[in-house]
């Protein structure tokens, strides 16, 4: 009750005149770096940071919240219609989304897309308010030997979800993780693989790479009449889903959400992760996996409901610990600090207005997203009328725009041609390359997580199956991989 009195006050602060406006600036801002490839939230809260300086603690933390989970509804769009991801975590929205967009089913996706990353957002919101206080103490527990089981876990199902032949897709992860030791080794500072370029430092762009091996490359296909064909012009009845794609998606939705949560309190996992898992459990439990990669409507909604329900359930590491669990919660640690308010176990006593003004304006936020993203469905499928020799360009220029405003770097734009270069010939030659990247954003942590296991362990290799979580982790990565086997055994999946 005493949560419930306290979410009312954060309610009335979250509804005022200027916290509301901050709001749903930060909301709109969120989904315009979301469609933008390239930005995303990181890039997006970023830029608007120096703007929060002059406001209050609670109205500051509001508009960089509603700029972060703004970006996680953006991010589908291109994902969608262009099968381009506007930020990494909709990666995975690219392989069904697309494919129902060039079905001429592009409005019901975004539809779909868009009322699951509503539900999603609510149920983390909830459990926010909820288990935020009771689940603190056992996010202590993930150490460098749990979190290198979590990450191999994350590869494992990386691999169950790829739509080529299980060889391809061991190949791409392998390529992946080489790719992922370029730069300045992170424990030593030796450089690996730089051949003298200092722009490799921090390792390949993933900016450029995802553009390339995801956007140019599916230009370069678009272009090709043989390998690709032009959605048709959607009707205004197929902007809304059917009753049967809504019957597909609600347990796909409804499952999402829990598997986005449970992913989003564990600090240091990304919204990937949460997006690949809740993929891999809608293809298995499907009757039809073999509709997956061809525009399922279960592949769109879980995942996307997972994405947004991560964004709200990485607020609990952050706030109740002091621990941002990605990168983009890290903007808002540093928003807290700034103007006074330290995030760990004593905010909820020492600053109970910030805290539960920010957890209602989530509410809040999420409702505007769903009223804002809505009523621009059509406008968004209007871009599938655009013949391709007027897209093409376009798109073109929005890539190099997405890559050169990261950096601006004429090295990682040449990393970006190549990569679609690349990603177009894989492709052609029947290989995904969604595990490539995916193994590129994992690997380093997963080698940084088994380095730091093995120190302080003195090389113990024991040390992965001790410990709780460690535990935990290592079976479900055994439970995922037995199912993997099963699935191949029973013909579940083609090839391989």
């Amino acid at each position: 009750m005493q949560s419930f009195s306290l979410l009312l006050d954060g309610l009335a602060t979250a509804i005022t005149p200027t916290n509301l406006l901050l709001c749903f600036v930060g909301c709109l801002w969120g989904t315009a770096v979301g469609v933008l490839p390239g930005l995303g939230p990181l890039a997006g809260m970023a830029l608007l940071l120096p703007l929060t300086y002059s406001l209050d603690p609670t109205g500051a933390v509001i508009m960089l919240a509603g700029i972060f989970y703004g970006a996680m509804y953006g991010g589908s769009t291109t994902s969608i219609l262009l099968r381009i991801p506007g930020e990494a975590a909709s990666i995975i929205t690219c392989i069904d989304g697309h494919e129902m967009a060039r079905r001429g089913r592009g409005g019901a996706a975004l539809t779909i897309a868009a009322f699951g990353s509503f539900v999603g957002g609510t149920v983390s919101i909830l459990g926010l308010m909820v288990a935020a206080p009771l689940l603190a103490n056992a996010m202590l527990a993930i150490g460098p030997a749990a979190e290198a089981v979590l990450m191999a876990m994350a590869l494992l199902v990386v691999a169950a979800v790829s739509s080529g032949p299980a060889v391809k897709t061991l190949a791409m992860i392998t390529l992946g993780l080489v790719f992922a030791t370029i730069g300045l080794d992170q424990l030593t500072a030796f450089p690996r693989f730089m051949f003298g370029r200092l722009e490799l430092a921090e390792g390949m762009s993933f900016v450029a790479l995802a553009i390339g091996l995801f956007g140019v490359s599916e230009l370069l296909l678009s272009l090709d009449d043989a390998i690709t064909e032009r959605p048709r012009t959607p009707r205004l009845v197929d902007l809304l889903p059917t009753r049967a794609e809504v019957r597909e998606a609600a347990p796909a939705t409804l499952r999402g959400s829990l598997i986005g949560f449970a992913f989003g309190i564990v600090p240091g996992v990304s919204h990937i992760v949460s997006t690949f898992a809740s993929y891999a459990v809608e293809k298995r439990l499907s009757r039809h996996p073999e509709r997956f990669g061809q525009g399922a409507v279960a592949g769109l909604a879980g995942p996307e409901t997972a994405n947004n329900a991560t964004t709200g359930s990485a607020m609990i590491p952050l706030l109740v610990l002091g621990i941002p669990a990605i990168p983009s919660t890290a903007i808002l640690l540093s928003a807290l600090q700034i103007h006074g308010v330290q995030p760990g176990p004593l905010m909820l006593s020492e600053h109970p207005g910030v805290f539960w003004g920010l957890v209602a304006s989530m509410y809040v936020g999420n409702l505007l997203l769903l009223v804002l993203n809505l009523p621009l469905v059509g406008l968004f499928v209007a871009l599938l009328r655009t013949p391709m020799t007027v897209l093409a360009p376009a798109v073109l220029l929005i890539c190099v725009i997405g890559v050169f405003s990261v950096s601006a770097s004429t090295f990682d734009l040449w990393v970006m041609v190549t990569a679609g270069a690349a990603g177009y010939g894989l492709r052609k030659f029947g290989y995904d390359v969604a595990p490539l990247l995916l193994a590129i954003v994992l690997g380093d942590r997963l080698e940084v997580s088994v380095r730091r296991a093995l120190t302080i362990s003195d090389g113990d290799y024991s040390t992965f199956v001790q410990g709780p979580a460690a535990q935990v982790f290592l079976g479900i990565f055994v439970l995922v991989g037995a199912l993997q086997l099963g699935a191949r055994a029973l013909g579940w999946r083609r090839g391989g």
